[in-house]
Parts: structure tokens; sequence; C-alpha cells
């Protein structure tokens, strides 16, 4: 009996030769990945090394001025954030987007409220609250996440559950690509373990995220692929069960090592 060999998972996201200057300084050079369905990338490098302005285009939020974007093989060039979650790809940055004052259903619908009796019902803003606690439950229920009542207000909520809420309304939407920005920062130690198991939920369900991340130990606890930057450039590519520490990526951030010959080695 011949063993079943696993088939390589598609390519969900390529990005290839991006460059992007501000001025006389080149943020960005010739800066590619790629990124495969239900992989965890991290995205690691110092204060400067380009990972912002990285993020910032793959999220439509600046637009490069050289390279391309592909989502699903299709290329695409992105004019604002909202052409980027059309084509699937949510980012999650470090203010969350949330409004503390709504509930959690009312943003995980902020701008995409449903309205009873058609035309009608939306021109007298009759909201379908029903409906949209409704899916809200099964949603969060789908990842596996537990929070406290629906109706809470998101400023009641601890950090990691804001998390939470902020990465469950990006995939309830339809993105199968989510980034996230330092998701774990100014955490306590119960609140990182939230956001990190959910991140690792998110794997089991075929969603491919970018990890942006300045801790290691969390970066190695979840990713399976790291690349590194430093001064504009992606210098390494690791494969983090085969060759990668904590201390070989310090050593590449700080440019301790060179990770242009040896990285690429350690692709898969």
């Amino acid at each position: 009996m011949t063993a079943k060999i696993d088939e390589p998972r598609a390519s969900v996201l390529e990005v290839a030769g991006v460059t992007k200057r501000f001025g006389a300084v080149a943020a960005l050079r010739d800066v590619s990945l790629s990124l495969r369905a239900g992989e965890v990338l991290g995205l690691v490098g110092d204060n400067g090394a380009g990972k912002s302005t990285l993020v910032n285009i793959m999220s439509g939020a600046l637009r490069p001025d050289e390279g391309s974007i592909a989502v699903d093989g299709v290329e695409h060039r992105f004019s604002s954030p909202a052409d980027a979650r059309a084509a699937g790809l949510e980012t999650v940055f470090q203010n969350l987007a949330l409004v503390p004052t709504l509930n959690i259903v009312d943003n995980v619908y902020l701008r995409r409220e449903l309205y009873l009796g058609g035309p009608l019902g939306r021109a007298l803003r009759l909201m379908n609250r029903r409906a949209m606690r409704q899916e809200t439950a099964r949603g969060f229920e789908r990842l596996g996440v537990t929070l406290p009542p629906l109706k809470s207000k998101v400023g009641a909520l601890s950090g990691g559950q804001r998390q939470a809420v902020a990465i469950g309304r990006a995939v309830m939407w339809g993105s199968h690509i989510v980034m996230l920005d330092e998701p774990t920062a100014a955490l306590g130690v119960k609140q990182t373990e939230l956001v990190l198991t959910l991140i690792e939920r998110l794997k089991d369900h075929g969603i491919a995220v970018i990890l942006v991340s300045h801790n290691m130990q969390h970066v190695l606890r979840v990713a399976d692929r790291v690349a590194v930057m430093r001064l504009g450039r992606k210098v390494a590519d690791l494969d983090v069960e085969k060759t990668t520490t904590g201390t070989d990526l310090v050593a590449l951030i700080t440019g301790a090592a060179q990770g242009d010959a040896g990285a690429e080695a350690a692709l898969t």
C-alpha cells in the first residue's frame, strides 16, 4: 500500500520585489514574501527595519514604488485598505479599530450592520440585532473563542479579549489572510496566552497569518516560518522547525549574523 503524500498548500499571498522610497530614503528594497494557506509567517526586525512600511503596503495604506502583490494568484494594486479587505487581506493594527463605547456585536458589525425590511429598514435604521448577535456568537464559537456576554461594552474587556474581538471580526468577514501587528504588546501572561491560542486556531481553520512582533518566543511558538527584516531588506526566511532559535533571530536582526546565503537554504 502506498502512503499518501500531503500535497503542498496553495500560496495565498505573493509579494514580489516591493520597493518603497520616501524621498532619498529607501524604506524597502526589493522585498519578496510568500504565504500559504494555514501558515503563520513571523515578521521580525528592529525599529526602522521596514516592517511597518511593508505591512502598510500589504494592507493598502501605502502604494509601492516597485513590485507587485498577488492574492490567490491574482495581482492587485491596492489603493486603500478597503481594496485589501475586499481581496481577503485584513490587518489588525495595535489600535484595533474598536469603539470602546459599543458592545461586541456592534463592533463586529460596525459599518456592516444588518437591517430589517430591506431598503426601508435601512433608511429607518431598523437594525436586525438578533441576526447580528446570532452570527457573532456562531463566528466566535467556530474559532473556539470564549468572551463575556456579547452585550458587553468593548471598553470593559481585557486587552486579550479585545484582540480576540478584532481578530474574530476579520475572520468572520471572509478574510483568509490576517496580518497582526504586535498583538501581544502590553498584555499580561493570561491574555497573551489567549491571543497565541487563537492564532494557533486560525491555522487549523486554514487562515494564513502574518505575525509582526518583537517577542521572539511568541513568534517561535506559533510561526511556521520567520522572515527577518534589516535596513529595508529581507535578510532571512527561515523554517522554524528546522533551524531557528531566538538567538539566531536576534543575531540576524542586529546584523551579527549574515542571513542571505544561509537563510535561503533553510526554506522549505
